[in-house]
């Protein structure tokens, strides 16, 4: 579904719970992306009987997975979810790939974890890196700045096209023509981004 229509999500998958063989999985995610395009996916997911409880508000997105089965039995996130932590929120690309970052106190959970996603979810896993990790690396969720549309895809771009790198790869000038609009109208988008962002930002830099 991502890929059909050219978004991607940031989401943070909450606990697994199973009730009357119905196996309920709430999840937040933030889409990015054309807003045509957003508009277009959440019509879409709206029409998905697997899910339900969709809540929009703006490019923010809370909804429940829902399956049913005949005969449920314990899950991998209902046997181990308690034992996982989501380092970073899944992303999910244009091409419907989604990347997790999981960690546990014990190696063997996050191998059994990974056996369980193989076999329950999808074949298709891969591995990129298993390592041991220090505590400060673990992401702690919290509520992000609420950005307009506009603000949002100003400052994905600028990242994107490598506007914060050092030397810059590319200018406000074509960061605007590429957005359609003018560069005072796209510098005002990616300033007023920024000052929401920064202060989160900030707050997390460890001394």
């Amino acid at each position: 579904m991502i890929k059909q229509f050219n978004v991607t999500t940031i989401g943070t998958p909450f606990s697994v719970y199973i009730k009357n063989n119905i196996t309920y999985s709430p999840q937040l995610h933030k889409v990015e992306g054309e807003p045509e395009n957003i508009e277009k996916f959440f019509k879409d997911l709206r029409k998905d009987k697997k899910i339900s409880n969709v809540e929009i508000e703006g490019n923010n997105l809370f909804l429940i997975e829902v399956q049913k089965k005949k005969k449920v039995t314990a899950s991998i996130f209902s046997t181990l979810g308690p034992k996982i932590i989501f380092v970073k929120p899944v992303f999910v690309d244009k091409e419907g790939y989604e990347y997790w970052e999981v960690a546990s106190w014990e190696k063997e959970i996050l191998a059994k974890f990974i056996e369980g996603i193989i076999k329950e979810v999808s074949r298709e896993v891969e591995v990129l890196k298993l390592e041991q990790t220090k505590l400060k690396d673990i992401y702690f969720s919290h509520l992000m700045p609420n950005l307009t549309v506009n603000q949002s895809l100003a400052i994905r771009l600028a990242f994107e096209r490598g506007y914060y790198l050092w030397p810059r790869k590319t200018s406000l000038g074509k960061l605007a023509k590429e957005a359609k609009i003018s560069i005072p109208t796209f510098r005002e988008h990616l300033k007023k981004a920024e000052e929401k962002l920064m202060p989160n930002l900030i707050s997390q830099v460890k001394p």
